[in-house]
């Protein structure tokens, strides 16, 4: 599983720095962290990369397979 580390507290305090009041500073950075999480489910592993990986080269690999089958009749049917 992926994880996201967020400082919330270094957050708030660079927006009270710039003028946002405490409460609205604070809550913003809940937020962001929320919402941070929540997208980081779902990212891709490089597990998953590699399965959709193997799972394209067995697709291709079938349809140049089809391919070749169907040429091969062609050409049988042509000679």
């Amino acid at each position: 599983m992926t994880t996201v580390t967020f400082d919330t507290l270094k957050f708030a305090n660079r927006l009270k720095a710039a003028g946002v009041p405490e409460k609205q500073a604070e809550a913003e950075a809940e937020i962001l962290a929320e919402a941070l999480e929540v997208n980081a489910k779902n990212l891709a592993t490089k597990e998953d990369l590699v399965m959709l990986e193997q799972r394209i080269v067995i697709k291709i690999g079938g349809v140049i397979f089809a391919a070749t089958g169907i040429l091969m009749a062609y050409m049988q049917v042509r000679s």
